[in-house]
This record gives structure tokens, C-alpha cells and sequence, in this order.
């Protein structure tokens, strides 16, 4: 390291915060207030998890500890330096690493391996040390063999990974993670936290990350849980997992385990001392005991059927072959699948697998060079062929695309122009879009207040409901859905769920790309596997997570939740694994296969 960057020494608090309180500006005029006088501290090498609701103040705290904002009022130390001294800024900031949720906000270099060197390079690390951290960051990321292409060949995950390996590479002191496992696939955030787990070992460096996994939220020494700019909750994961009712009241999830606890104690009507809720061990122990002296309340039992697949085919996909320029290999290869109305097709796949090569083409972004993309015109019965650039325009009427980020698609002055501008570019009246308007903000949690509002000002879930809203608002038959709950509050993601399910109900046929094994395992009708960009599976999730189908094989995890079951079925053979919702599993546990009865 240069000799100007100051040596920090022996430092035992990496963060100290006092009373902070920090407001946002609004072209309303009006103040937001992000933190509210808030107060805590972080031990050096601590793993800290912060939880919270969307717009609850945790990417802005996260702002404050790196400096990227600075506080209204109150006092924050870092590496027990005075945030507030101007002298100080450059060692903080230069030993402090922040990954954001969105990679493409810190990708600037022109190849991958640039891009990575930027941050090291900038702190003045000299060569050949440089060059070293450079491979040894894109080796644990897995992106070695990507260090001479760009960034824009990265898929999002890949790119998320490349983010990564940048801040990796500039060893910092303190790692904040925003989100930054949100759009990884299973086995690369598990790779990622084993990482930052031997990080953590082997140079001590501190933990801050941002998350709505409470599976990964068990993995800190401490989680503190913030509503409205203040810390409700600071302590062990143990103890703030075990304050079941407050965790729900603050819009948060349990991890799987304590979830499905907490449905069979709520079927039993059974009180459950917090202790069984600190561990998944504990969490069967009692759950064992509840079931073996069972009285369940058949009122509390809710078991709607699915009903079965329509044999209209919306969407039918086949021999769909794409490669992109100057590339030897494929980006997928002779894909074939259809989509049933009112169905829900999962696509799962590890990063670059060719999820989003794949969804680009099914309403003619990309056109296909081998295979054909068909759509079904139900006012005509006939079926439209992405490849005929007179038929584009009636399948974007039928097929709409969300993508990953999507502030991306918004642009307009206003939320309310934002939604209609779809509509507008079909031909509706009017009367039509503002009808369409009307019917899209609703099912998707919006209210009219924010109509006036710019997109750019909103929170990500706001801009993530608004870009949904205007897809919603052009009608479409077929909703491709990249990552639509990714970055959510688990309140945001329960809505979101539940907005696709209304669809469905609606006979709208949705295909939903996601990471989310227990999210894709309970909501979808089929899943679609890519690896490699090629289909390496095709149907139910309970054909997927069979003995019968190698799915480590293809980078996937078993859901969390049938991981439990498996491991209660030792005690109870008669349970279903393959309920891939709690309150089902629940019910399978108190009654297997037989008919819902009292005991």
C-alpha cells in the first residue's frame, strides 16, 4: 500500500454510530427521512446482517458508513476514525468495500480484467502485486477464464460476480454486501459465502451485509433489524428469529424451518416457547412433538387445489439455436418447450446458463437463427412466428418482457406516463389506457398518490411495481417475468407472488426466470432448466427434486423447505417432501395422505 494511505493499526471497532439521522431531498420539496437517530457498533471482524423492509434506511446506512453520504447530525467512527475529519476520508474509503445490488453501477473498465483492477490500481497497489490480486479475485469469483472479454458479454449474475472480485481485489477491511447474492444462482451465492466466510478467518475483516434472505441472515454473529430509519431489533440471530411475532410485524419472513413450526403449532393451536424457534435442530425437535400428540383445528386448515394445465398452448418454442457475434460456442442450443394457458413455467439455470438470451427471443428482441418462436393469436386461432418482422408488433400485444433491473425500462416524467406509454405505442384510446391504468396500479400494490410522482425518485420496490404495472397496462396474454421479486422485502415478495398468481387466475400465462429455489418450487406449474445453454430439464417441480433427476448435477439446490421435510420424514415416513409450501407441509405432517380429518 501507498505510504500516503495511513496505516490503521490495531483498530477493535470497525464501526461505531451515535444518534445519526440523515434526510433525502425530494423534487416535492419535501424531506424524506432515511435514519433516524440511530445507534450502534460493529466489532472488527464481525459478521453483522441488516434486515429490513424496502425503504426501511439500510442501503442508506450502508452509504453512510463508506462515506458515500454524510450524516444530518450525529457521529459515526470508522476503523475508530472521526468520519467528520476531511483527513480521514481517503484511508476510510480506501479500506472500506461496498458491493451494490445492480453490478452494472460499478462496472467501468473495458474488459473484465480492467475492471477488476480499477479499484487496487486507484489505492496505488503497485505491479506485479496487482496483477495477482487481479487473477486471485477473478479465481475465487469463478471468472478467470472471462478476464479478456467485456462486461457487456457478462451475463447478470456474472457481472454481479465481476462487482465482487472488483472490491475483492482492493482487500478492504470492511465488505458491505447490498444485496449482492440476490441475482447469483444457489451454488454461486453458497461459493460466495463460504468466501467471504474465509475472508472473514483469514484477515478479519468485517461484514456488513444487506439482505432479505433470513437463511443468510443466520449465518452473522449479529442481525440488526431496522422499520422506518430505526433499529428495532439488534442480537444474535438466535434472538431476534426466536421474536416470531415481531419478525412478522415488521414485514420479515422466518427462516423455512421456523416458518413451518409455526404453521403446524398454528394448525394445533399450541403455544411455542421462543427457544424452538433459535434453531432448525430445536425447530424439529418440537415440531416432532406437536405432531406425535397432534389436536389440529380443521378451521385453520385451507387446502385449495391447483387445477390442472389447459391443453391450449399459448407459446410453443422449438430447435431455438442462438449464437452471439464472434462467439464459438453457443449462448443456447435446440431448446424446446411450450407454455399452457394460465400456466406458470419456472426458468432456473446457473448464471450465463442462457436464461436471458433465451426470454429475449420469445417476443422478437432477438430473432431466432435456428428454430422458430411461436405465439397463439386466440382472436384468430392462429399462431404468430417471431421470425416475420410484419407479425412483431401483434406478438408484443400477446408476449410482455420484464427485465432484471427495471429502472432500465422506466424513462418518463412521471409514473403515470410510464405506464401508459405501452398502451399508447399499441393503439389503445385514450379512454382505453387510462382504463388500463386504472385496472394495472392496483395489482400490483401501487396507489394513485404516487401517479404524479418520477419513477427516478422512488424506492427499487416502487420502480420494480411501476415497470410492472406498465406491462400489466398493455394486456398482454404472456408475461415473461426476469427476477421480479429479486431485491424485495419478503412483503414486497409475497405481493409480488401473489400479483402472478391473480394473473394466473386471471388465465394470463407468466414465465418467471428466478434463483429462488423455493420460490420457483412452490409457485410454478413446469420448470425450465438451462446449463450451459442447453435444456437439461423440462417438468414438474416434483419430477425436478426426484431421486430420479441429477439436479446438483445442474447447479441447483434442493428447496430449504423440502431439505426440512426430508429430514422429518425420518420420524414421520407418511410426510409429503414434496409440499413446497409451509402451510401444506404442515398439513402433510399432521396427516400424510389421508383425507383432513380430526385426530
Amino acid at each position: 500500500m501507498a505510504d500516503e494511505i495511513k496505516e490503521l493499526g490495531n483498530f477493535k471497532e470497525a464501526v461505531q454510530a451515535e444518534d445519526l439521522i440523515f434526510s433525502y431531498s425530494t423534487n416535492t420539496g419535501s424531506d424524506v427521512l432515511a435514519v433516524d437517530h440511530v445507534s450502534f457498533s460493529i466489532a472488527r471482524g464481525e459478521y453483522i446482517a441488516v434486515l429490513g423492509r424496502n425503504g426501511s434506511g439500510k442501503s442508506t446506512l450502508a452509504k453512510l458508513i463508506n462515506l458515500l453520504e454524510y450524516p444530518d447530525d450525529g457521529k459515526i467512527k470508522v476503523f475508530e476514525l472521526d468520519a467528520a475529519d476531511e483527513e480521514n476520508f481517503w484511508t476510510i474509503r480506501s479500506h472500506c468495500g461496498m458491493v451494490f445490488q445492480n453490478p452494472d453501477n460499478q462496472i467501468v473498465g473495458t474488459t473484465v480484467e480492467e475492471d477488476v483492477a480499477f479499484g487496487p490500481e486507484n489505492l496505488s497497489v503497485p505491479l506485479p502485486e496487482l496483477a495477482q490480486r487481479v487473477s486471485k479475485a477473478l479465481g475465487y469469483v469463478g471468472l478467470l477464464e472471462k478476464a479478456d472479454k467485456q462486461p457487456s458479454s457478462l451475463s447478470g449474475g456474472q457481472k454481479q460476480k465481476l462487482a465482487i472480485a472488483g472490491v475483492l481485489a482492493m482487500q478492504p477491511e470492511i465488505l458491505i454486501l447490498d444485496e449482492s447474492t440476490s441475482m447469483l444462482d444457489p451454488k454461486a451465492r453458497d461459493e460466495f459465502l463460504q468466501l467471504v466466510s474465509r475472508m472473514r478467518e483469514d484477515k478479519k475483516i468485517s461484514v456488513i451485509h444487506i439482505t432479505h434472505d433470513m437463511h443468510e441472515a443466520f449465518l452473522a454473529d449479529r442481525v440488526i433489524v431496522l422499520e422506518r430509519g430505526q433499529v428495532r431489533l439488534c442480537d444474535t440471530p438466535s434472538e431476534v428469529f426466536s421474536q416470531v411475532e415481531t419478525i412478522r410485524r415488521l414485514g420479515l419472513e422466518l427462516p423455512k424451518w421456523a416458518e413451518l413450526l409455526w404453521e403446524v403449532a398454528t394448525i394445533c393451536n399450541v403455544k411455542v416457547d421462543k427457544s424452538a424457534f433459535t434453531s432448525e435442530e430445536k425447530a424439529i425437535e418440537e415440531i416432532c412433538s406437536i405432531v406425535k400428540n397432534k389436536k389440529a383445528d380443521l378451521e385453520k386448515i385451507d387446502l385449495p387445489k391447483k387445477p390442472p394445465l389447459s391443453d391450449k398452448v399459448v407459446l410453443r418454442v422449438s430447435g431455438l439455436s442462438h449464437s452471439y457475434e464472434k462467439k464459438e460456442t453457443k449462448a443456447i442450443s435446440d431448446i424446446h418447450f411450450d407454455v399452457r394457458k394460465g400456466e406458470i413455467l419456472a426458468v432456473i439455470g446457473h448464471s450465463g446458463s442462457g436464461k436471458t438470451t433465451l426470454i429475449s427471443h420469445l417476443n422478437g428482441i432477438l430473432r431466432p437463427l435456428e428454430g422458430q418462436v411461436e405465439v397463439l393469436d386466440e382472436e384468430s386461432g392462429e399462431y404468430l412466428s417471431t421470425a416475420k418482422n410484419a407479425e412483431i408488433k401483434k406478438i408484443r400485444r400477446h408476449v410482455g418482457l420484464l427485465f432484471q433491473y427495471p429502472e432500465h425500462q422506466l424513462f418518463e416524467e412521471t409514473v403515470e406516463k410510464d405506464i401508459m406509454f405501452g398502451p399508447k405505442k399499441m393503439g389503445f384510446s385514450e379512454e382505453r389506457c387510462k382504463q388500463l391504468l386504472q385496472e394495472s396500479i392496483p395489482l400490483v400494490g401501487l396507489s394513485e398518490d404516487v401517479l404524479g410522482r418520477s419513477p427516478f425518485e422512488l424506492s427499487g420496490g416502487q420502480k420494480r411495481r411501476v415497470a410492472f404495472a406498465g406491462i400489466l397496462a398493455m394486456d398482454p396474454d404472456v408475461l415473461v417475468l426476469d427476477e421480479p421479486a429479486a431485491g424485495l422485502d419478503p412483503v414486497g415478495q409475497n405481493e409480488i407472488f401473489g400479483y402472478i398468481q391473480t394473473l394466473k387466475e386471471k388465465g394470463k400465462s407468466i414465465i418467471l426466470v428466478s434463483h429462488d429455489m423455493d420460490k420457483a418450487a412452490k409457485i410454478a406449474d413446469r420448470i425450465l432448466v438451462l446449463m450451459k445453454g442447453e435444456q437439461v430439464f423440462f417438468g414438474t417441480p416434483r419430477e425436478l427434486f426426484s431421486e430420479k433427476t441429477d439436479f446438483l448435477r445442474m447447479r441447483l439446490d434442493r428447496p430449504l423447505l423440502m431439505n426440512t421435510m426430508l429430514k422429518l420424514k425420518k420420524e414421520f415416513p407418511y410426510a409429503d417432501e414434496f409440499e413446497f409450501d409451509c402451510h401444506r407441509a404442515a398439513v402433510s405432517l399432521l396427516f400424510g395422505n389421508e383425507e383432513v380429518s380430526p385426530s
